[in-house]
């Protein structure tokens, strides 16, 4: 096997605490072709003047560094954009500037994709931390059952099959693992710029809606930071997360045109009943709310009887994702 280029962006925003170690992290990579592309989503705090110094003594590792600035926040997709506007590999990496990856996350990824040659988008498994990555704070491994035969990133499934279960919802929790052909991102348009803190979601429908199958390597190949400072840290005394809301706008163009009936009336039912839950009182992961939640859109939608039947069908015979 020859040694392609390999972009890895690491994105940041606000990042001088941890990004001199996501780095690191990346310096020490097994690879030797690496292309190192720092974009920067207009930080308040030190973070570039922290990876302009780390470059300075650190760039003669790398086939070729970039550090980009902005002027003004412009949020996640846009910012990754930027990066891959600029990025000469032929595959793409992704690394938050909280984030590490493994030694090995770079060579276990081509090593993966020069054999199984159809392959465009490759994910893998994702250590999940709290604040340092030493062995005594490791949380998870995520996923748990990835090849399962009713998940996901079963080997039977193809690319339409991933994309009606995306529809329902994001099932992948490990999107730090992201590894990318870059030319086939290009031919999508990159990531969805409408949605300012929804990068991921977006791709995933866009990629499967477009024929491209996602595919699965069960390895660990990233460490993923939980911090207090993390910018889709919302605290955890709310019962429906803040994004929760700003997401409809995604829904109404992504999601609900493409679902059968029932399952859109639904989603439009939960919608119109989680309004309730945007007051101060009820948005909190109270016992009491918790229930009445659960009765304003599981036990009075109306919609769920026919959902739970194909759902109960679907599983004995496998034959809509749509249900699974």
């Amino acid at each position: 096997m020859d040694n392609p280029l390999v972009s890895v962006l690491v994105v940041t925003y606000n990042s001088v605490s941890f990004v001199a170690e996501t780095l690191e992290s990346v310096f020490k990579q097994s690879w030797k072709e690496i292309e190192l592309i720092i974009t920067d989503d207009c930080s308040q705090d030190d973070t570039v003047a922290v990876c302009r110094g780390w470059l300075k003594k650190n760039e003669h590792r790398f086939i070729r560094t970039v550090l980009i600035e902005t002027e003004s926040n412009s949020g996640v997709p846009t910012n990754i954009n930027r990066g891959v506007a600029v990025a000469r590999g032929d595959w793409l990496s992704f690394l938050a500037g909280d984030d590490t990856m493994r030694p090995r996350c770079i060579e276990d990824n081509m090593l993966w994709v020069s054999s199984h040659i159809e392959i465009r988008v490759l994910f893998s498994s994702v250590g999940i931390y709290n604040n340092t990555f030493e062995p005594q704070n490791l949380m998870k491994i995520t996923p748990d059952n990835p090849y399962g035969s009713a998940g996901l990133m079963s080997p039977e499934r193809n690319a339409l099959s991933q994309y009606k279960m995306l529809l329902t919802s994001d099932r992948i929790h490990y999107t730090p693992s992201l590894f990318l052909h870059r030319e086939t991102l290009q031919s999508l348009g990159g990531f969805d710029e409408r949605f300012r803190l929804l990068e991921d979601y977006p791709l995933w429908l866009n990629l499967t809606r477009n024929g491209i199958k996602l595919f699965f390597m069960d390895k660990v190949t990233v460490n993923y930071r939980m911090h207090a400072k993390a910018i889709n840290n919302t605290g955890s005394t709310f019962l429906i997360n803040p994004n929760y809301f700003k997401q409809e706008k995604f829904r109404q163009i992504y999601v609900y045109p493409n679902l059968p009936l029932d399952l859109r009336l639904s989603a439009r039912f939960k919608w119109i009943a989680s309004q309730v839950f945007r007051w101060d009182c009820l948005n909190k992961q109270l016992k009491a709310n918790r229930h009445l939640y659960d009765l304003l859109t599981v036990f009075l939608n109306p919609f769920m009887y026919s959902i739970w039947l194909k759902k109960r069908l679907s599983s004995k015979i496998r034959s809509n994702e749509f249900y699974l």
